[in-house]
C-alpha cells in the first residue's frame, strides 16, 4: 500500500496519521462501525475534520488494501490479548495472604 504524505508507517508496521498518535486502523474501525466524519473528529479531537475526511477518502480509494491491513491489525490485537497473562484472583490472593499469617486482605 502506497501511503500519502499525511500517513506514515512506523518500524512495527503500524500506519499512523502524520504528527499524531492516532492510527489508520482506529479511524477506519470507527468508520466501519458507522460513525460519521464528524463523530470520528469528536472521538479524536486532535485531528481536524479536514484531516479525517482525507483519511476516509484514502480509505475509500484504497479499500481492499486498507481492509487487508485492518484485518491483519485486528488479528494481531486479538493474538496479543489472548497471550496476556492473567494474575491471581482475589480469592487466591486472600488464600496466599492468610497462609503467610497476615489475616485478611485490606
Amino acid at each position: 500500500m502506497i501511503l500519502p504524505d499525511f500517513l506514515t508507517q512506523d518500524a512495527d508496521g503500524e500506519v499512523r496519521l502524520m504528527g499524531h498518535r492516532v492510527g489508520l486502523y482506529s479511524v477506519v474501525r470507527s468508520y466501519q462501525e458507522g460513525h460519521s466524519a464528524e463523530q470520528i473528529h469528536a472521538e479524536f479531537p486532535s485531528l481536524s475534520l479536514a484531516h479525517v475526511y482525507k483519511v476516509l477518502a484514502f480509505y475509500l480509494e484504497n479499500r481492499p488494501e486498507v481492509d487487508a491491513y485492518a484485518t491483519a491489525y485486528r488479528e494481531e490485537l486479538e493474538q496479543q490479548s489472548k497471550s496476556l497473562r492473567q494474575g491471581p484472583s482475589r480469592e487466591e490472593l486472600q488464600r496466599r495472604w492468610q497462609e503467610k499469617g497476615l489475616g485478611s486482605l485490606p
